[in-house]
């Protein structure tokens, strides 16, 4: 994650919460370190301040969107009024937080962005492999492709997109194969997958369902 704060004890402690939540942050004190840290490295979220030094938010989100990066932006601001929520979203911010906040919200807001972003990412990460929606490929840490079955995708997909969740075999029927009637094709694609990828790619929660795992 991209955070760009101007105020040092604010973006610390922000830096220091985000942290602990199991975020990696990178710190920009001013625009144009946001700029080049933005451009130049990969990030799940930005959250950028619209008051900074040097290059204002406003014109560090323009840059960035005009450069291709389509990361979700989460704006904060001190600036409350609807014109200038309205300018910020149409500079190209998914979301608008004003100051003072609740630090309850902004992670609930950043959750939020995160799964819109895995939900619509080309690659998600698979431990040290990712899975390649345009090919319905899973790349191994080797460089080697395997090819997977439409079910087989999508299952994966599933878990992918939500690391952290452990899903049900009832919401993995639903979602994934259009309300099967048993649960257990669900254990089957599961055993599939493990087959193909190993058997760390997906993880049981005995009595619950299943997670993510890495290969």
């Amino acid at each position: 994650m991209l955070l760009v704060e101007d105020d040092r004890e604010l973006g610390d402690m922000l830096a220091d919460v985000l942290t602990d939540q199991g975020y990696t942050v990178d710190l920009a004190l001013e625009g144009q370190r946001g700029l080049h840290l933005g451009l130049s490295r990969g990030y799940d979220v930005m959250i950028i301040d619209r008051g900074l030094p040097v290059v204002d938010g406003l014109d560090l989100l323009r840059r960035l969107r005009r450069q291709a990066v389509t990361v979700p932006v989460l704006m904060l601001t001190g600036f409350g009024a609807v014109a200038d929520r309205v300018t910020g979203l149409d500079a190209g911010a998914e979301d608008y937080l004003v100051k003072p906040f609740e630090i309850d919200e902004l992670l609930a807001r950043i959750r939020a962005l995160h799964r819109r972003n895995l939900d619509q990412a080309a690659l998600l990460p698979l431990g040290a492999g990712w899975l390649d929606s345009a090919s319905f490929t899973v790349r191994l840490p080797s460089g080697e492709q395997v090819t997977l079955s439409g079910r087989e995708y999508w299952l994966l997909h599933a878990l992918a997109a939500r690391p952290r969740q452990v899903h049900t075999r009832s919401s993995l029927r639903q979602r994934v194969f259009d309300g099967a009637s048993t649960e257990s094709i669900v254990d089957t694609y599961v055993y599939y997958l493990r087959n193909k990828l190993g058997p760390g790619v997906v993880r049981t929660v005995r009595g619950v369902g299943y997670r993510l795992g890495e290969l």
